[in-house]
């Protein structure tokens, strides 16, 4: 008789293994869980040192990971910052200049090359990148239609659209909580993205906060009567000041009862507004915001006065919308620990940019300044990741993507033009880490700021505003509100040739061919 092979049997067990060693390393793999929030400025955080609020379930992934300082967006407006989050490129590389426009899906970005490592991948919340074509390289989407609005937002899933009753930051928690419940395999990684319509315009408060801010005086910000000079044209030509733009009766501060004879037409009238509500969030909302607008309605407000209580108002609605989003945050990290999650699941917290809360007198985002080059970026990685440390180092959007593959163990495209922020994250950042940045704002309509682009090193930035031929630089060590360009200046001749030499390398390496979208 034949000898019985015993090959196949072997063959057999070696499979099992490696099997068995793929699920292991599968269910090793880190989870990434990307919160997301839009126009929440690191003014706004009380980890970052704001005098305006308290943020504790953010401070949380703060004092428990590490909180970057120098976070620039590569062009400050939301579309294009979710174009490059997910691409890794920037504008003039992934073809999204500014909003309005349709995303190209076909390209590669890193939730495809999750997927294709076997990572399950979700998106809830906001796209802003078109409506054409739905989402690709996620496993699950619900989307909120468009800009969507706080009070019952239309989501967007593959079973078409639908009609949802609430305030839109709690239904963007709970959609991201039910996938992570029902949705996903618990076998597998995951990366889940949560995309928060807050704070953006028009900063409706959520029921539970409406009230929070009611009664409080905000410090103003030093620049809020800025007058716009010793700097290039663009700023006093902007249409975003609060004196002047910052509409009383429309949506921004909902005082329509300033004149009940000739209210508003179209999206800000108060009958439309309250038409989205239902009768008992009506009946909480209204009330509140009259008491609020009380001193507008009594007509003694003018001048300088006017502006200090627009600015007030301001604050209590924008704040009491960024306490909504703490709250989601708080509830999901809950989630995280009671489901035995948080061990082996990385928490990222970031906004599409910076934004204005009263600086330069100003609202809106947009500029190379300060306050809309810097975003919000915190991260907690247990294990790796040294609680309560901050990095001075320039990062930027640009290298979410590449982080979130390195994070997974998989190759980042040679395409990608960020770096992985791994190494600093494990305490160890590269000798060779870029010491400049390079920024680039295309879309000129809006708010009608004039298309810019320029070089930062942390010290001095240089602004090109190529359709005015004009330029600025500024020493953010000796003047950090940058009221005052020494562009041209003989003191700062070499310090501006040296920018300006920096300024040409960068637009070389990226390959800057034109300064139009094309």
């Amino acid at each position: 008789m034949k000898p019985i092979s015993v090959f196949p049997a072997r063959l057999l067990q070696a499979l099992s293994c490696l099997l068995f060693l793929n699920h292991a390393l599968a269910v090793e793999r880190p989870n990434i869980v990307f919160i997301f929030s839009d126009d929440h400025a690191y003014q706004a955080i009380s980890a970052y040192g704001s005098e305006l609020t308290t943020t504790p379930h953010i401070d949380r992934i703060a004092s428990e990971g590490m909180r970057f300082d120098r976070c620039y967006v590569t062009n400050s407006i939301c579309g294009p910052s979710r174009a490059c989050i997910l691409t890794g490129k920037y504008s003039h590389k992934n073809g999204f200049y500014g909003n309005g426009e349709e995303f190209d899906n076909s390209q590669l970005t890193f939730p495809k090359l999750l997927q294709q490592a076997g990572y399950q991948t979700a998106i809830v919340g906001k796209w802003h990148l078109g409506h054409k074509t739905h989402p690709q390289g996620f496993d699950h989407w619900n989307l909120i239609k468009g800009q969507g609005y706080y009070y019952q937002s239309k989501f967007m899933g593959p079973l078409g659209e639908t009609q949802h009753v609430g305030y839109t930051t709690d239904l963007v928690t709970r959609y991201t909580l039910q996938w992570l419940n029902e949705g996903r395999d618990p076998n597998k990684p995951f990366m889940i993205m949560m995309q928060h319509k807050a704070p953006h315009r028009p900063w409706d408060p959520g029921l539970d906060h409406i009230n929070d801010f009611a009664d409080h005086e905000f410090p103003e910000p030093k620049t809020l009567f800025d007058d716009y000079e010793n700097r290039a044209s663009a700023a006093r030509n902007a249409t975003m000041r609060i004196s002047d733009h910052m509409n009383t009766r429309a949506a921004d501060l909902k005082a329509w009862k300033q004149d009940e004879k000739n209210p508003p037409n179209g999206t800000n009238d108060r009958n439309w507004f309250y038409g989205k509500m239902t009768t008992r969030q009506k009946a909480k909302f209204e009330p509140a915001i009259d008491r609020k607008n009380r001193l507008l309605y009594e007509g003694k407000l003018e001048g300088k006065e006017l502006v200090r209580w627009k600015y007030q108002r301001y604050m209590q609605d924008y704040l009491a919308c960024a306490a909504g989003v703490d709250d989601s945050v708080g509830t999901l990290l809950d989630y995280l620990d009671k489901e035995g999650l948080a061990e082996n699941t990385i928490v990222i917290y970031s906004s599409d940019q910076g934004f204005y809360l009263g600086e330069h007198g100003w609202y809106d985002k947009r500029w190379m300044y300060e306050q809309s080059l810097r975003t919000p970026l915190i991260v907690r990685w247990p294990g790796k990741t040294k609680p309560g440390t901050v990095s001075k180092s320039i990062v930027s959007n640009l290298d979410f993507a590449e982080t979130f593959l390195d994070i997974a163990d998989v190759e980042v495209p040679a395409q990608m033009q960020g770096r992985s922020l791994v190494p600093i994250l494990e305490g160890q950042t590269p000798q060779d880490w870029r010491k400049s940045f390079y920024y680039h704002y295309y879309e000129g309509r809006g708010h009608n700021v004039a298309e810019h682009y320029g070089v930062t090193n942390g010290r001095l930035k240089l602004i090109h505003y190529y359709k005015l031929d004009e330029w600025e630089l500024f020493d953010l060590e000796a003047d950090p509100d940058e009221m005052n360009s020494v562009y041209g200046k003989a003191e700062y001749a070499d310090q501006q040739s040296t920018m300006e030499k920096e300024l040409q390398r960068l637009r070389t390496e990226l390959e800057v061919t034109t300064n139009d979208p094309t």
